[in-house]
């Protein structure tokens, strides 16, 4: 039986791991919290999830929450006109039902079901020492968790990260109170150009459904302001910033608590590819996964779903290595077929990130009196290499507006 060991037991190394457990191998996933400590702990992330990473998921006997979790069942784009409206909107239902689980009711579940499936826990801060013993224990060894040293040991690919430095501060909050959208459940997504974005969604957390409020600010303007707030602090600012900038979702908001202590987070970082192989001080190598090798701005909501496609894709090369040794060549296969999906989501990502070019504007301004053109658009954010098609290049872009137009 082969054995692999896999450091990180978040969406993606758990998803991974309980795959290759039903598939017969030998895995021990490493975490560096129990359960207990992970559902007890400030929220993660934002996680709203689109189909395919939830079949992905269903695929696997994953999905324990059924309808108890609040159905993201559109998504509407909102484009302010920096004097409290709107310069247009527009919104669409989504082919494949969405959901935002926060990760705190999650993990913990997956962490009991990855034991009970036959995998081991092994519950230590890992560091380099720790990956040399895996590596000489184990067959493969999968880094999902990037944090200390161990992110320094996957090397920045220059050619794929063309960031530097943070394009956003990020804060999040989770609260219960919010009026639903008139329409449908599902994400809210606010443009407020050359200051930032903010999104809603409806959520499951540790206390039962929610709804998920994110800013993302251009560092350095006025939603760069989460800096060192307590939880109570952070929500009076969201409020006092959606009175500002999009009023039309301040009147959701105006009877809002906390859905608990930890249901706040902010920071930033800079979007990142890294190469996939990294080699331990041993001469042992070891494979990234997910946000260890593809790190994007939550901007498009992707970091869930490419973890779910990453553990996915890496699944699939390994049971179709068979007995070959994973040496370097395998690692950058598997790698590989995962990037034939997320460059498009990467490359997305970042260009939205930017201010929008005017084929972009005309594309968004189409999608707010032709419903074919919305829908299509809500529904990239699942599957981002359409937008290849017709929204990322100019040309492509006239092309596809006068074809809609005849």
């Amino acid at each position: 039986m082969r054995k692999i060991t896999i450091v990180g037991a978040g969406q993606a190394g758990l998803q991974l791991g309980i795959g290759l457990i039903d598939q017969g191998y030998d895995v021990t996933v490493v975490s560096n919290r129990t359960g207990e400590q992970i559902r007890e702990g400030r929220v993660m992330s934002s996680q709203a999830m689109f189909g395919t990473a939830l079949a992905h998921e269903r695929n696997l006997g994953l999905d324990f929450w059924g309808d108890a979790c609040p159905a993201i069942s559109g998504l509407g784009v909102n484009i302010a006109d920096g004097q409290g409206g709107r310069a247009l909107a527009f919104d669409a239902r989504l082919d494949a039902t969405a959901r935002s689980i926060d990760q705190r009711v999650k993990m913990p579940l997956w962490m009991g079901e990855f034991a009970r499936r036959g995998g081991r826990l092994d519950i230590r801060e890992a560091g380099i020492a720790d990956l040399e013993r895996y590596a000489a224990e184990s067959d493969l060894v999968i880094v999902a968790a990037g944090k200390g040293a161990i992110a320094g040991l996957f090397e920045r690919d220059a050619q794929r990260s063309p960031f530097a430095a943070p394009q956003r501060a990020l804060a999040l909050t989770y609260v219960t109170g919010m009026v639903p959208l008139p329409h449908r459940t599902g994400v809210s997504f606010n443009v407020i150009p050359g200051i930032g974005e903010y999104f809603t969604m409806p959520s499951l957390t540790t206390t039962g459904p929610c709804d998920i409020m994110f800013f993302e600010g251009i560092p350095g303007g006025p939603l760069d302001c989460f800096g060192g707030l307590a939880p109570e602090q952070q929500l009076a600012t969201f409020q006092e910033l959606l009175r500002t900038y999009v009023p039309w979702e301040a009147e959701r908001c105006t009877d809002l608590a906390l859905t608990d202590a930890g249901g706040t987070l902010a920071g930033r970082f800079a979007p990142t590819v890294r190469k996939p192989v990294a080699t331990l001080p041993s001469g042992a190598q070891v494979l990234g996964l997910a946000d260890v090798v593809v790190l994007n701005d939550p901007v498009t909501g992707q970091g869930s779903n490419n973890a779910s496609k990453c553990a996915a894709a890496y699944l699939a090369a390994i049971l179709d290595h068979g007995d070959r040794p994973y040496d370097a060549a395998f690692m950058e296969l598997a790698f590989g077929r995962f990037w034939d999906n997320a460059q498009s989501a990467t490359a997305w990502t970042n260009a939205m990130l930017g201010a929008p070019p005017q084929h972009v504007l005309e594309l968004f301004g189409a999608a707010s009196v032709n419903p074919r053109v919305a829908s299509r658009f809500v529904n990239g954010f699942d599957d981002p290499r359409d937008f290849f098609h017709w929204f990322m290049d100019p040309v492509a872009a006239q092309n596809y507006l006068a074809a809609i137009a005849s």
